[in-house]
C-alpha cells in the first residue's frame, strides 16, 4: 500500500510527489497525459511576486512569492535566471477602478482620478523590494529612457521608467525535473495513466487507473491528493463521486510569440488604459513573448486557444508602447492555458485570488484537494500539503526541499557561463549556441546526455535545430517524453525552429521506441 496517491502531473502534483518521496514516503502519481501538459506549460514563465497583486492587498501571497524567487533560483540555475523588468512611466497611468487600492485612493486622494503618480509607483516597487528580502537580485532603479537602450523601441512620449527584478523560469522543465527527482527518490511517476475512479474506505483509498491500451490497475493508498489543476472539480465529482462546495474558477491566459521586437535582454512591464498589465519578454533568442490575458473560460481546459480577439488585444496593447506597431503578421506562435483559480466570489477574472487553498477532507481516508496556486509558490504549497497531512502519515524527516537542487542544477547561480565554456572545452564540436541550449535545458546533466561524444556524428541522427538522436533517447528514457509534441513544445521550444516535416520525423522516431514495462 502506498502512503500517498496523487492525481495530476502539473507543477503542484509533481512538487508534492518530490517533497513526499524525499521524506521517505511511498508515492504514486498518475497523469492522464504528459507531465505539464496543460496549465503548467502555458504560463508567462516567471518566478515573481506579482507586482499588481499589491493593488489587491494580497501581501502574504506577494511576500511568500518574493521570498521564494531566490530559493528557487539557487535550486535550478540552469532553467531559471534573473531578469530585469522595465516599467515605462506615463502620467496618465491609472489603477483598475475595482481594486481595493484604487477604491481607497479614490476616497483619500480623489483629485488623482485613478491616475498613478510616479511617487506611488516608486513606493510600490520599494515595498516589492523590501518584501522579497533580496540577496541575489538587484534593487529597483530609475531609468532615463531618452538615454537608455531600453527607450529605443518605445514611442518618444516615454521618457522615464523604473527597472526592477524578477526571475524567468522554463515552466514545463520545472515540472519534468520535479518528477525526475521524485522518481529518483522512490516515487512511481505514471504518465498516460488516467484515474477513472476511486473507492474510499475508513483507512485507505483504492484507486483505479487505465492506460491508453485499456489496461486497468488498482492501487491502494492511505491518502489521496487531488492536484488535477483545471480538472480538480471534475475529479471530485466524476471520479470520486464527492459533492463539494469548493470550486475552481477557470481563467484563460493567452500569449503571443512574435518576431524579435527589441535588441536587449530586459523585459517590459506595460500598463494599459483598462488597468491591466502585460509583459513583453525576450524569448528563445529570436522572438518576443507577449502576454497575458484574463478571460473566464468555459468548456474543456485542454481545448483553450488564443482567440483572434485576444491576439488583437495583445497586439494593440503592445502597440500603445512600441514605435513599430505589432500586428498579427508579426505573430509566429500562440499558446493559451487555463488557470484554476480558487473561486473566492470576485466579480472579475482579474480580481480573483492567485493564492492557493489546501482543503482536507477526513470523512474517511484523507483526501487533500489543491485549489489554485502559481508556479512561484509550488514548493511552499508542497510543504503546506505535507504539513496538513502530517497527522495522517508515518513520522517523516520533515521539510527538506529549500536549497536542494533539482537535477542538473548543482552549480552556483553565477556559474552558468562557466558551464557553457566547460561543455565547449570537453566537446569542441559544439558551437556556442548549441552548448548554451544544452546547458540551459540540462545543466550539469548535459555531460550525461553527450556521453563522451567526440563528434556530432556520435550523437546519431540530426533532426534539425541541434536536436539529435542522443537527446531524443535521453528524453524518452529519463524525462517521460513519448511524442514529438512532448519534445518540441514541453521539454523544449524547438518547435519554433523546426518544420512540420522535421517534427513528423521526430514523432515517428519517438513512437517507434518501446514503452517501459507498466508498474506492477
Amino acid at each position: 500500500m502506498a502512503d500517498i496517491f496523487i492525481i495530476g502531473g502539473g507543477v503542484n502534483g509533481c512538487g508534492i510527489a518530490r517533497d513526499a518521496a524525499g521524506r521517505g514516503l511511498s508515492v504514486v502519481l498518475a497523469e492522464k497525459g504528459d507531465l505539464a501538459g496543460a496549465t503548467s506549460s502555458s504560463s508567462t514563465k516567471l518566478f515573481h511576486g506579482g507586482l499588481r497583486y499589491l493593488e489587491y492587498f494580497e501581501v502574504r501571497l506577494v511576500r511568500e512569492s518574493l521570498r521564494e524567487r531566490e530559493v528557487l533560483l539557487r535550486a535550478m540555475p540552469h532553467i531559471a535566471w534573473p531578469m530585469r523588468f522595465v516599467l515605462p512611466y506615463d502620467p496618465e497611468m491609472r489603477f483598475d477602478a475595482h481594486t481595493p487600492a484604487a477604491q481607497l485612493l479614490g476616497r483619500v486622494m480623489p483629485w488623482l482620478k485613478g491616475r498613478r503618480p510616479a511617487w506611488m509607483i516608486r513606493a510600490g516597487l520599494a515595498v516589492y523590494d523590501a518584501l522579497g528580502g533580496r540577496k541575489i537580485l538587484p534593487p529597483t532603479k530609475s531609468l532615463d529612457l531618452t538615454r537608455d537602450i531600453a527607450g529605443r523601441p518605445l514611442k518618444p512620449g516615454f521618457a522615464r521608467a523604473f527597472e526592477y527584478s524578477d526571475v524567468w523560469v522554463e515552466d514545463s522543465r520545472l515540472v519534468i525535473l520535479n518528477a525526475r527527482d521524485a522518481e529518483a527518490r522512490g516515487a512511481s511517476i505514471r504518465t498516460r495513466t488516467e484515474v477513472i475512479g476511486a473507492r474510499r474506505d475508513a483507512d485507505h483509498w483504492t484507486v483505479t487507473t487505465r492506460r491508453p491500451d485499456g489496461t486497468q490497475q488498482e492501487v491502494r493508498a492511505r491518502i489521496l491528493i487531488n492536484a488535477g489543476g483545471p480538472w480538480v472539480s471534475e475529479v471530485l465529482a466524476s471520479r470520486l463521486g464527492i459533492n463539494s462546495a469548493e470550486h475552481v474558477r477557470l481563467v484563460r491566459g493567452s500569449h503571443i510569440v512574435t518576431r524579435k521586437l527589441f535588441d536587449h535582454d530586459r523585459c517590459y512591464f506595460f500598463q494599459g488604459a483598462d488597468g491591466r498589465i502585460i509583459f513583453a519578454i525576450p524569448y528563445e533568442g529570436e522572438f518576443t513573448l507577449i502576454g497575458t490575458t484574463d478571460h473566464e473560460h468555459t468548456g474543456d481546459p485542454s481545448q483553450a486557444v488564443c482567440t483572434p480577439e485576444e491576439q488583437d488585444y495583445l497586439c494593440a496593447f503592445a502597440s500603445d508602447y512600441f514605435k513599430q506597431p505589432v500586428t498579427r503578421d508579426d505573430i509566429v506562435w500562440t499558446y493559451s492555458g487555463v488557470r484554476p483559480l480558487y473561486d473566492d466570489g470576485q466579480k472579475s477574472a482579474t480580481a480573483a485570488t492567485r493564492d492557493y487553498v489546501l482543503s482536507l477532507d477526513t470523512a474517511g481516508a484523507p483526501l487533500l484537494n489543491v485549489f489554485g496556486g502559481k508556479i512561484t509558490t509550488y514548493r511552499r504549497l508542497a510543504e503546506g500539503a505535507m504539513a496538513r497531512l502530517a497527522p495522517h502519515l508515518p513520522a517523516d524527516s520533515g521539510p527538506w526541499t529549500a536549497g536542494v537542487p533539482l537535477p542538473g542544477g548543482d552549480f552556483p547561480v553565477d556559474r552558468f557561463e562557466g558551464l557553457v565554456i566547460e561543455l565547449q572545452a570537453e566537446y569542441p564540436f559544439l558551437p556556442e549556441e548549441w552548448a548554451r541550449r544544452l546547458a540551459r535545458a540540462y545543466g550539469t546533466e548535459a555531460h550525461k546526455l553527450l556521453d563522451g561524444a567526440r563528434a556530432a556524428a556520435d550523437l546519431g541522427r540530426d533532426f534539425g535545430a541541434t536536436l539529435t538522436e542522443a537527446e531524443l533517447r535521453w528524453l524518452h528514457a529519463a524525462e517521460f517524453a513519448r511524442t514529438a509534441e512532448d519534445v518540441v513544445w514541453r521539454r523544449s521550444k524547438l518547435g519554433l525552429r523546426l518544420s512540420a516535416e522535421q517534427i513528423a520525423a521526430i514523432d515517428d522516431w519517438m513512437r517507434a521506441q518501446p514503452d517501459p514495462a507498466p508498474p506492477s
